[in-house]
């Protein structure tokens, strides 16, 4: 099946693995898919991530990272929602000044920016505007 939008299938991927409390979620490889997960390693919203090779293919590992409740006994997923704003169709562009806040500084943005992808916050430090991919919380 032919896909259209490969980063936005990623991040449902992601979101889907989630709810349905597996461990890791596997993906096809890309440059743009790497940057986005390094994001969301960093912000630490997944474990980790791997690059591995399938014989000419290149296919991407993420594990997912859950939390212990103490009260309730149980482990309650880290990225609680995701939320897809630009799609094939229809492309969100925001300015340094009007990118939004996501619950309150609870959650990130990640925007495509001239200077690379990046956090809401760091592209509003750099002063930069650009696409707004997905919020994150």
């Amino acid at each position: 099946m032919t896909v259209n939008y490969p980063l936005g299938d990623m991040l449902i991927r992601i979101k889907n693995a989630y709810l349905s409390r597996r461990l890791e979620a596997d993906f096809s490889y890309s440059q743009i898919k790497e940057i986005v997960l390094k994001l969301l390693k960093r912000e630490k919203f997944i474990d980790s991530y791997k690059v591995e090779s399938q014989g000419a293919q290149q296919r991407i590992r993420v594990i997912l990272s859950y939390e212990y409740e103490k009260g309730k006994n149980r482990h309650r997923a880290v990225m609680r929602g995701l939320k897809l704003i630009s799609k094939p169709g229809r492309r969100i562009y925001v300015s340094a000044k009007k990118i939004p806040s996501v619950f309150s500084g609870l959650g990130i943005n990640i925007l495509s920016t001239s200077k690379g992808i990046m956090t809401g916050t760091e592209a509003r430090a750099q002063k930069v505007g650009g696409e707004l991919i997905c919020q994150v919380w």
